[in-house]
């Protein structure tokens, strides 16, 4: 089949002009190895979609969405997956006997050879954008293989479950990668780590083993499992973890480093009884998802001022609080990093280190050898720091030495568990703090969550619901919502971005503290003085620029 000139179909369909194809030419003369089509997109001449309409046009196919596409893994499957990543195509579903392929390059003659030898029947091929083609390889075949790793390790537990599970467990751990077991260990961690997820849940159920996975805050049922699997599996996550396989009365927590598409990824390993065996759950330290105004530490630019004005200090505290998951952690990183390039002590106290940051003295806690917060941040006092990062307030004693370090010249900072930002004074006086001390150490507080968007692959302006037009008022007429797809795993959100609000600690507030006044006129007097924009506010205004959604400002504020 002789090869359609691209540049003409262009100039027939009115996309490109006859010195843009020329001037593309002389390019692409000089930098060998690119397809001419990417040169033009490249040089701004066109987009992609108005190439793919043109080239449907003139060779009658059709243009379709891969990431909105509702594809059948049945179909996928009949296309191994060296072709499909090979050619950048995919087979996406049936229309009676006929398989539909979706490529990004209909002049990829040898592609579809390769594809018609691999398919015993007819094929129909479809234009769909190459970045698309691309994700749905990555996450279809990813699929195909977990789901097979789950069927082979079924099968392996259906035929020992006769068997001594200590034969099943000998065996499962001694033969390499290439176990069941192993392999459906390791596409659960592959998986978790493409879909953005923070932890994997391994649940032992009554009849079941059901594993799930908290993708942007939310846990989602991944796989369900035969039960005779739950033994091997925890051994294996055990060792790995350096715990120990032979105790299942009492919790065990552990970690261990794994490589993920060429990227060590720390895994952070905890196991707990229950009454159907030991729940494990899997956290990945370190993500390397895009966070939103990185370099505001992920915050708009009026909390980036406040946040500014207390790190300027050189003694004090600040909290970073709010519940479990809401990206403290990573806050205080982005901080650390920014603090790293003065000429500076930092040192830090964590449990457990989850990134490690050249030029600061890090410090693990180990309970078990009597390393508790505590104590390490006694002992850090020692060594002569400018700022002292605690990673979690947990305790009085650690309040007590951390208000005494900020009094007595150093910056400190640390996290807290509260709904808002004013509430990390209440906190402070019931683990046992003074009013006079938290008046005299505490300097500002950060409060924070995280948000989840709303996936742009999908969005749609809809009418607002009764809810919706409870909260925006009468006066809203369309909504910005996500009405769900292949990219965001048919949630209608994809990604997190942070929310904040900002509590200042001045002279004013410092006398309310001291004099013990109540936490609503501390509020108030930060409201209305320091004109502190709350959490809400601060969702609303990212539901006006279509970011997020009305149903995440009430999960993430209900009763505040």
């Amino acid at each position: 089949m002789n090869k359609i000139p691209v540049g003409a179909i262009l100039k027939e369909y009115g996309v490109v002009t006859e010195e843009q194809i020329e001037e593309a030419i002389k390019w692409q003369r000089l930098h060998k190895g690119s397809r001419f089509e990417e040169v033009l997109i490249a040089m701004g001449f066109m987009t992609e979609q108005q190439l793919l309409s043109a080239l449907g046009q003139k060779m009658g196919m059709e243009v379709i969405s891969a990431a909105l596409w509702p594809v059948d893994e049945r179909a996928v499957e009949r296309i191994p997956y060296t072709i499909a990543k090979r050619n950048n195509l995919i087979a996406i579903g049936f229309e009676e006997e006929t398989l539909v392929v979706a490529i990004d390059d209909p002049m990829n003659f040898y592609a579809e050879e390769e594809v018609n030898l691999a398919v015993d029947g007819p094929v129909k091929y479809v234009l769909s954008p190459k970045e698309e083609i691309t994700k749905a390889i990555e996450d279809y075949y990813a699929e195909i293989e977990a789901r097979s790793a789950a069927s082979a390790a079924n099968a392996a537990a259906v035929d020992k479950e006769e068997d001594s599970m200590d034969s099943f467990l000998e065996g499962e751990l001694g033969e390499g990668d290439q176990t069941p077991v192993v392999k459906l260990l390791n596409s659960f961690l592959v998986r978790g780590y493409k879909n953005n997820a923070s932890d994997i849940h391994i649940e032992p159920r009554e009849k079941r083993l059901v594993v799930r996975m908290r993708i942007d805050g939310q846990l989602v049922e991944y796989a369900s499992l035969d039960k005779n699997l739950h033994p091997p599996m925890a051994a294996r996550a055990k060792i790995l973890s350096g715990m120990d396989i032979a105790e299942k009365r009492l919790p065990q927590d552990g970690h261990f480093k794994t490589v993920i598409y060429g990227l060590e990824m720390n895994i952070r390993t905890s196991t707990v009884p229950t009454i159907y065996g030991e729940k494990i759950v899997l956290r990945f330290l370190n993500t390397s998802s895009a966070i939103d105004r990185a370099d505001t530490f992920g915050m708009d630019e009026d909390s980036y001022r406040k946040v500014l004005e207390i790190l300027k200090y050189s003694n004090g505290i600040m909290y970073i609080t709010g519940p479990t998951g809401s990206g403290k952690t990573t806050t205080l990183y982005m901080i650390l990093d920014s603090l790293v390039k003065k000429p500076i002590n930092i040192v830090t106290i964590e449990d457990p280190v989850e990134k490690y940051i050249d030029g600061i003295n890090q410090i693990q806690v180990n309970p078990q050898a009597g390393l508790t917060f505590e104590r390490g941040l006694r002992a850090a006092l020692r060594q002569d720091p400018d700022v002292i990062m605690v990673g979690e307030t947990r305790d009085s004693q650690t309040a007590q030495t951390s208000v005494r370090a900020a009094i007595t010249g150093h910056l400190v900072l640390s996290t807290l568990h509260t709904n808002d930002a004013v509430s990390a004074i209440v906190r402070m006086t019931d683990m046992g703090v003074e009013p006079f001390m938290v008046a005299n150490s505490l300097s500002g507080v950060l409060a924070q969550r995280l948000a989840r968007k709303i996936c742009p692959n999908c969005a749609a302006m809809v009418e607002p619901n009764e809810e919706e037009r409870r909260i925006l008022g009468p006066e809203a007429r369309l909504v910005r919502r996500g009405m769900g797809c292949h990219l965001c795993s048919h949630t209608g959100y994809r990604g997190r971005v942070a929310v904040h609000e900002v509590l200042l600690v001045d002279r004013e507030i410092r006398r309310m503290v001291t004099e013990q006044c109540p936490a609503e006129k501390i509020y108030e007097y930060a409201r209305t003085v320091q004109k502190m924009s709350s959490l809400k506010e601060n969702l609303l205004h990212l539901i006006e620029q279509g970011i997020t959604t009305v149903e995440e400002l009430v999960r993430l504020t209900y009763g505040n």
